[in-house]
């Protein structure tokens, strides 16, 4: 009786229609599988092509076994006369397709295993590491909905926090931030940051209480993998920060390999004043910077010992000299921001944060290469994944002339920070520098694009433009800027490129005549851009005589190309300390965490064909 039936199955093609069957759903299981997150699939399409193919299986041994292919079409198998049957050739025709089929699966999942995997991890994006998270800034929940610079400053705190275990790539503040108020799905987020994870929340504070709620979900399934509230008092906000990321590190499985990272405690009105005042300043303007370094010495006088807001004051009083000439003024600011560095790395000599400070006073403000480099390699040694100071050291590798080093700085850099134009427009300047043209003239308008206002950049853009032969065009986005004093330094080289002699002339000597006392080193690179060597040196020479604060930025500037060839250029830099040989015997390196390296190696790797 079994025999019988087995023969009939193989008689009628029953078994290989099976095998077919088993043999086209796995396939295309796979393929399911694999081309989801590229179109966007939700994760249940596979298991629920697995449950209809199940399903729909035992109405395909049905139909197998009632029905036959013949040369007039469908029939069924009790109206064929036997002699007439065709079912052998059948067979064959169905061994085919299932060999197939069978060697597509095996394609499909040597694929999977041995090219996609290498590009595209299990979260589904080029270059992703599964062990990577974004904190997007936490909901005010408050009922006057006034308290959005503590919910912002918890947001950044456990930021700050999880970027400091070493086997974590966390983004940095500036493009998790960028989120803030748009709605935006989480996946989409995940996918512009290049992270596996999201870390959201809110806060609700309501006079010496506060309830913290925080939820970790995996971005490509847009699922929670752990959530919970916290109901305290305000003194216990740290440790409530410190649990957040101990729970956020057991979630990903991430191993510690020292102590976990501890939030600095101050007292609650201290910390409420120092979240305050970090908000404060990033308007960057002189009354933002009255009412912030006010709030910073308020908590200070609420406790002396707490360090963050200590440095941030310091950190205020130095961006208030950016762009200030040498006077008694800047000299006594600069004076009070080293008194309140020194006072905290008097407490705490490992406060990285306030080594950068010192290197960045000495190099910004004083060109003191050999000075700063110190500081800076200190403060890496002491927080190399701090995206800030990583950032930073792009500063002083630009100051020594080591350029591409600065470029691969850069990009890892914004591997982490993906949105962040200040960071995007220092890698044009970079790329412009190196003669990166193409590349350079990408990146400006990259940040164009998001920030369509953003002069600095429009500026870059144009000389890039101008360097890169399109003079016309470079001239259109001069002319963009609207700003009286570059439009005739710039119109003298534009016109100069274009052939329009008389105009180039016109225009270089009426800049001349009105700005050359604080403008000595632009009108030099104005003669240098139009070939003129022996004025283009002259105008160099003022520059140091005046102490022209251009000079610094030499090295980047790619419009005296046409003179770096002249036998007086080395000894001009040398001059400066500038010289190649002077600036190789300048130690410092930066070495880019482990982590953030293999991160960009997979996704250049991801990007290729």
């Amino acid at each position: 009786m079994v025999r019988s039936l087995f023969a009939e199955l193989r008689r009628r093609n029953v078994l290989r229609a099976a095998v077919l069957y088993v043999g086209a759903v796995w396939a295309l299981t796979q393929g399911i599988a694999q081309l989801a997150p590229v179109v966007g699939a939700p994760e249940w399409a596979a298991r629920w092509f697995l449950v209809a193919a199940a399903i729909g299986f035992p109405f395909w041994i049905a139909f197998a076994w009632f029905y036959e292919f013949t040369p007039e079409g469908l029939k069924r198998e009790s109206e064929i006369v036997p002699a007439e049957s065709i079912t052998a050739h059948t067979g064959r025709k169905l061994d085919r397709w299932i060999f197939a089929v069978m060697g597509l699966a095996i394609v499909l999942l040597l694929t999977d295993r041995f090219v996609l995997r290498h590009g595209v991890n299990e979260h589904g994006a080029p270059g992703t590491p599964e062990k990577s998270i974004a904190v997007l800034p936490f909901v005010d929940m408050s009922q006057a909905r006034d308290q959005e610079y503590f919910s912002d400053g918890i947001s950044e705190e456990l930021l700050n926090l999880l970027a400091r275990i070493p086997s974590l790539q966390v983004t940095a503040r500036t493009s998790s931030f960028s989120f803030k108020g748009k709605e935006i799905a989480i996946p989409e987020i995940a996918k512009s940051l290049h992270v596996a994870h999201i870390l959201e929340g809110s806060v609700r504070k309501a006079g010496t209480q506060v309830r913290i709620t925080a939820q970790l979900i995996d971005a490509l399934h847009d699922k929670h993998l752990w959530s919970q509230t916290y109901d305290r008092k305000l003194d216990d906000v740290f440790a409530i920060q410190d649990e957040i990321a101990a729970d956020v590190v057991k979630a990903l499985k991430v191993t510690l390999l020292g102590e976990a990272p501890k939030v600095r405690a101050t007292t609650p009105e201290a910390y409420a004043l120092f979240l305050s005042a970090k908000e404060k300043a990033r308007a960057d303007t002189p009354e933002a910077y009255d009412a912030s370094d006010a709030m910073l010495r308020r908590a200070l006088e609420l406790d002396p010992g707490y360090l963050p807001a200590r440095a941030a004051l310091a950190r205020n009083i130095i961006n208030r000299t950016v762009g200030l000439e040498p006077s008694p003024e800047r000299d006594r600011l600069l004076a009070e921001a080293r008194k309140l560095i020194d006072d905290v790395l008097a407490v705490d000599p490992d406060f990285a944060r306030a080594h950068e400070l010192l290197g960045y006073i000495a190099i910004s403000c004083c060109d003191d290469i050999p000075g700063a480099v110190p500081h800076y390699q200190r403060a890496l040694a002491l927080d190399p994944r701090d995206t800030t100071l990583l950032g930073n050291s792009v500063i002083p590798l630009v100051a020594l002339g080591r350029f591409e080093q600065a470029i691969g700085v850069s990009e890892a850099v914004l591997r982490l920070d993906p949105v962040n134009v200040a960071r995007m427009h220092n890698l044009g300047a970079l790329q412009k520098a190196v003669g990166r043209y193409d590349d350079a003239i990408r990146t400006f308008r990259a940040v164009l694009s998001i920030v369509p206002t953003r002069r600095a950049s429009r500026q870059s853009l144009a000389e890039t433009l101008l360097l890169n032969g399109d003079a016309q065009a470079a001239l259109v986005e001069f002319e963009a800027i609207k700003d009286p004093v570059l439009d005739l330094f710039y119109r003298s080289m534009c016109y100069h490129a274009l052939g329009r002699k008389a105009e180039s002339d016109a225009a270089l000597a009426e800049f001349t005549a009105r700005f050359e006392a604080e403008a000595s080193f632009q009108v030099a690179e104005a003669h240098a851009f139009r070939g003129e060597i022996d004025q283009a040196y002259a105008w160099l020479d003022k520059a140091v005589e005046r102490n022209d604060s251009g000079l610094p930025g030499i090295l980047l500037a790619r419009s005296f190309e046409p003179i770096r060839s002249d036998p007086r250029w080395l000894p001009f830099l040398r001059k400066l300390g500038k010289a190649p040989e002077q600036l190789a015997k300048i130690e410092f390196d930066v070495k880019i965490p482990a982590t953030i390296e293999d991160s960009v190696a997979s996704a250049q790797a991801g990007a290729k064909p």
